[in-house]
């Protein structure tokens, strides 16, 4: 009767208004129990009051919004309590109740016991990440379950804590996921944004002929300016929000700003080359200095591709040809981006040094082609994706092409795709 009543007074108490103690959240629990539990009615409330700050309520304004799941009560309410000044938060005691919020709200963070009755963490994750690909999740464990929680990394959580949770550890880790779950959601947004606008080019670019070379120039142009031109503008928008914090942070915080100012700054460059290139049909070979493939496709990895966990690179770890760098800049652009937009879970690539020349191989486990739809797609103006354009391998082809480059295909429908690229050895 004693615990309930004390229960019944943190009911009235406004979430907004409250901290707990720095220390454990289930060790503060657990002595607030146990001292409830032989102290008097009037002591009672003066423990209560005393484990209580009331502070200045905090504005619900832009509060990111987290949702807390654990099927023990004092944990999870324990969590809420500690979150509720700096965050607008909700709670689940099952995991099928909290699906069922996700699907109707949009959290920045999510907070979710592994062991829980009829759906476990684990499996309630599969079914979070389909309805929401970008919110962030962090796993609670407790002790002896740090094999579960590593199976949750792999199942797409961000983090995992100990339970009980540290406070300190616990508002600093839900502060970091917040702000990164709003970074995935302006580059998804981005994304979104521009394959809208390609689908429309395409499909105004249908209602007229494309026969003579200016129009398909057009079209290749507008096709390789996607991708940098989404990086522009979520990387724009993210140095807005850092702009507005920059001068009050530290030195990592302006770090952090150049480093997405330089790379606005290569996107922009790369997106004028592509303009200017539209008006010239061929490089000369006075043009070509030597470039390092490895190098420049591992920074387009990380500038055009966010540094996809799904591309790996293999093999040479400098291979020098001579070339155009922001033409074949294009080749890994449009071989990286087929290959993820097939399905693919992996993208090896491997570089070599061989008798024929230098080598890159890109291997994929994509849903592959028939030979039919293979020699179409070589020959251009062939997709079967509902964005694509069908032009991705012929610039490729191009591209190679000028560079004394060839190209193999290989693919077996419903396994995947390998590319075999073959430039000339440096003399």
């Amino acid at each position: 009767m004693q615990t309930s009543a004390a229960s019944a007074f943190l009911d009235t108490v406004d979430p907004d208004s409250q901290t707990l103690p720095r220390s454990s959240l289930s060790a503060g629990t657990v002595d607030l129990h146990e001292t409830l539990g032989c102290a008097g009615a009037s002591d009672q409330l003066s423990l209560i009051m005393s484990t209580i700050t009331v502070s200045s309520p905090a504005t619900k304004v832009d509060r990111a919004r987290v949702l807390v799941v654990d099927d023990e009560y004092g944990p999870r309410e324990s969590i809420a309590f500690t979150l509720g000044t700096e965050f607008a938060v909700d709670t689940a005691e099952r995991a099928k109740e909290a699906i069922e919020k996700i699907a109707r709200h949009t959290y920045a963070v999510i907070i979710m016991d592994i062991r829980m009755p009829e759906m476990d963490g684990i499996a309630a994750l599969e079914y979070i990440r389909k309805l929401d690909p970008e919110v962030a999740v962090v796993m609670l464990t407790g002790y002896g379950t740090l094999a579960t929680a590593q199976q949750a990394m792999l199942g797409g959580a961000n983090q995992y804590l100990r339970k009980p949770p540290d406070i300190e550890e616990l508002l600093a880790a839900v502060r970091k996921q917040a702000d990164e779950t709003a970074m995935r959601r302006k580059e998804a947004e981005a994304n979104l944004s521009a394959k809208r606008m390609l689908a429309q080019l395409k499909s105004e670019m249908s209602e007229v002929s494309t026969n003579v070379w200016q129009g398909r120039a057009s079209v290749e142009l507008v096709h390789d300016l996607a991708n940098p031109l989404t990086v522009m503008i979520g990387y724009a928008g993210l140095l807005q929000a850092e702009a507005k914090v920059l001068a009050a942070e530290s030195p990592a915080k302006a770090a952090k700003f150049m480093e997405y100012a330089k790379i606005v700054e290569r996107s922009a460059e790369y997106c004028h080359h592509l303009a200017e290139n539209w008006r010239k049909s061929t490089h000369q070979p006075a043009d070509f200095k030597e470039v390092d493939l490895v190098e420049l496709a591992r920074e387009m990895h990380r500038v055009i591709f966010f540094s996809n966990a799904s591309i790996v690179f293999s093999g040479a770890t400098k291979l020098v040809i001579k070339g155009v760098r922001l033409e074949l800049a294009r080749v890994f652009q449009n071989v990286f981006r087929n290959a993820l937009e097939a399905g693919s879970r992996k993208v090896m690539v491997g570089f070599a040094l061989t008798a024929q020349g230098a080598e890159v191989v890109i291997a994929d486990d994509g849903e592959g082609m028939t030979p039919d739809h293979m020699h179409r797609a070589l020959k251009g103006g062939f997709t079967t994706k509902p964005h694509g354009t069908g032009l991705g391998l012929s610039i490729c082809r191009h591209l190679l092409g000028a560079h004394g480059a060839t190209l193999a295909l290989e693919s077996i429908e419903g396994e995947g795709s390998t590319l075999h690229i073959t430039f000339p050895a440096l003399e």
